[in-house]
């Protein structure tokens, strides 16, 4: 669901005024109505948003406007979301341009009520910007140099002028020097559909934004393309001993890191045998079942039997027993960090489990996840496990009382208790808890669970 553009008042000067009428005495007499210039305030899209990135303007100024209709893509710290407008009118003046950034509550455009009010708008919007100066996300410096380095027969002699031209003039401020793809919400899921790659589709939308009919003119070029071969697209190069600036996500995630620092945490490890999990796993890996989704449904289970652990302290003199279990995974993407969130995992089936994963994934990898499908987590699970990390720490999430981090299952010399050895796949889990809240204690109690549920899972397909 879209956002809803904040808005004010500032009256404006011009009037509308009525044709006289005559009264009883013959005096003449007029109603003046005021019309309106508002302003367009960037909006909060999460509780810890406190600044957002302009990343494209949908419409012009000067185009009308009507109620409900998405004016703005805005990129808040955890994704980009489309803006409506709360109100019927005229997009009178564009304060902050595409690729600038707004604090939260701050003026970004103007919208007049009627055509009179336009030019009063623009007015009043220069005033502001020369007294506030607009905000522009700072880029790396460029490595201006390389290109005359590049020996000639590196150029794609195929590849004609007028194109090179074209996709030159195709990167979108918002872009960060082309390394981000631009792209309307409607546009990256019509790619998913039909399979095309949006790094090789030249926008036509405003300062090059890719459409939805941009993709699905790609989709119909793609046999004629495909023939010749092209070379692989060159990495941007990076400049050592240049400063870069966060993006807006990373800048969330430092902001969220710092102030865990304030939590006096605490950490246990425990070594857990998989082999009955991984034989599930494969057993019902071909129905779309995810591993990530055992893991969370496991770890879910565990927490009914151990609602401290699932508890979390915010002000610092209580806690608060979550109603609901709400596991979040944190996943890596481009630029950042975030944490999509199986709501009600203990209740949700298995295999509608797995979906909500995947489709939570898809995503947040196009940034189109929603607040409430990432800030509602009562206990976080990290898992590096895929990559072939046996043991790790995680830091706690503000807000939260626990995190577990998930190395990978290997396979291990283990002696059993009547003195036999033999092989077995392990896995080792760390948590990082909120000693205000949990003691080690709870967490011992609580990972015993989960090592019965994981060692013997036939309640995670039910």
């Amino acid at each position: 669901m879209a956002n809803v553009l904040q808005t004010s008042f500032l009256p404006s000067t011009s009037s509308l005024r009525r044709p006289s009428i005559s009264g009883s005495k013959g005096k003449s007499q007029s109603l003046q109505v005021k019309a309106k210039i508002r302003e367009i305030f960037m909006p909060a899209l999460s509780s810890t948003m406190t600044e957002g990135k302009i990343v494209s303007w949908m419409k012009s100024e000067g185009d009308k406007l009507s109620k409900g209709e998405s004016v703005v893509v805005v990129e808040s710290d955890k994704a980009d979301m489309d803006v409506e407008s709360f109100h019927e009118g005229f997009l009178a003046a564009i304060m902050v341009e595409e690729g600038g950034v707004a604090p939260v509550g701050s003026a970004i455009a103007l919208l007049a009520e009627t055509e009179d009010e336009i030019a009063e708008a623009k007015t009043k919007s220069q005033s502001s910007s020369n007294s506030t100066p607009q905000v522009v996300e700072e880029k790396p410096k460029q490595i201006e140099e390389a290109a005359p380095d590049v020996p000639a027969a590196a150029a794609a002699p195929s590849v004609p002028v007028a194109e090179a031209v074209t996709l030159g003039s195709a990167v979108h401020p918002a872009s960060e020097g082309g390394k981000r793809i631009v792209a309307s919400p409607y546009a990256k899921k019509l790619a998913k559909e039909l399979k095309v790659d949006l790094g090789t589709v030249v926008g036509s939308g405003p300062l090059g934004r890719i459409v939805a009919k941009d993709v699905e003119a790609a989709a119909v070029a793609v046999p004629v393309a495909a023939s010749p071969a092209k070379p692989d697209p060159v990495a941007p190069g990076i400049e050592l001993g240049t400063v870069v600036p966060f993006t807006t996500m990373q800048g969330a995630v430092s902001r969220n890191m710092v102030e865990s620092l304030s939590v006096p945490t605490f950490r246990v490890g425990y070594t857990i045998t998989t082999n009955a999990l991984d034989a599930l796993y494969k057993k019902i890996k071909s129905k779309g079942v995810t591993m990530t989704a055992l893991l969370a449904k496991a770890t879910a289970l565990a927490l009914v039997q151990h609602p401290v652990v699932n508890s979390c302290c915010r002000d610092g003199n209580s806690f608060t027993y979550n109603s609901s279990i709400n596991i979040a995974v944190a996943v890596a993407i481009d630029g950042g960090l975030i944490t999509p969130v199986l709501q009600d995992a203990d209740k949700v089936d298995i295999y509608t489990l797995s979906r909500k994963w995947k489709e939570l994934v898809d995503k947040a990898r196009a940034k189109q996840l929603q607040p409430h499908e990432y800030n509602t987590g009562t206990f976080t699970l990290s898992n590096l496990g895929m990559f072939g990390v046996d043991r790790f720490d995680a830091i706690l999430p503000p807000g939260t009382g626990a995190i577990m981090a998930v190395g990978a299952s290997q396979p291990s010399v283990v002696a059993s208790m009547d003195g036999r050895i033999g092989m077995k796949n392990q896995m080792q889990v760390n948590v990082t808890a909120d000693h205000r809240v949990i003691y080690g204690a709870d967490l011992a109690a609580f990972l015993q669970t989960l090592a019965k549920i994981v060692e013997d899972p036939k309640d995670l397909t039910f």
